[in-house]
């Protein structure tokens, strides 16, 4: 099943739709969260951060493709050599956070983990319910044990920006103006990072 998930720099969820049968196209998903009428929002002028699944689109900033990108890539001392490579270590270490809050989801909730003969109906009540109640948690409780739990595994992340509902986003294409707004951004990342 194919969920997408939207969420907070606080590991909480904003957004998230269940049902989709696992091989649509991501992009189809996400198109489909911004038709409904309860769906997904982004304020114009904003963005989330999005894997390379997607198209760098107004609204969804997607990392360089053909440039190293995943976290993993950047240890043992690799540094990045181009401002499209550093932009992809920052983009990577900010989008994150939706990793972990999907390996804390699994972790509570062994439901989630594995296939289940539950029909995807129900499945998806279930994913649905599991965010819900990961919110709730957070809310309630304050710290939560399996977030410091999973945190421990994880290197340290940084927070990405969080939207409000005003003026919004209605449609995904792939967009040449938002192709050069990641450029410029890259760049300016690129001549302003410290420890140069």
């Amino acid at each position: 099943m194919n969920v997408l998930g939207v969420c907070n720099p606080n590991l909480e969820f904003i957004y998230c739709l269940a049902g989709w049968e696992g091989s649509a196209h991501d992009g189809k998903v996400l198109r489909d969260a911004l038709a409904r009428t309860n769906g997904l929002r982004v304020e114009k002028g904003k963005y989330y951060l999005v894997d390379a699944g997607y198209s760098n689109s107004k609204g969804f900033l997607a990392p360089y493709r053909g440039q190293r990108y995943h976290l993993k890539e950047w240890g043992g001392g690799n540094k990045p050599l181009t401002a499209e490579e550093y932009f992809n270590m920052k983009h990577a270490t900010a989008r994150n956070v939706v990793e972990r809050i999907f390996g804390i989801l699994k972790m509570r909730w062994a439901i989630i983990r594995e296939t289940s003969w539950f029909s995807p109906e129900v499945v998806t009540l279930l994913v649905n319910a599991c965010c819900l109640l990961h919110n709730f948690i957070k809310l309630e409780q304050g710290v939560d044990t399996f977030e410091r739990d999973y945190r421990d595994q994880e290197p340290e992340q940084h927070p990405s920006s969080v939207v409000e509902e005003i003026d919004l986003v209605s449609g995904v294409c792939p967009s040449q103006s938002w192709t050069h707004y990641r450029d410029a951004k890259a760049v300016d990342m690129w001549e302003n990072r410290s420890g140069r």
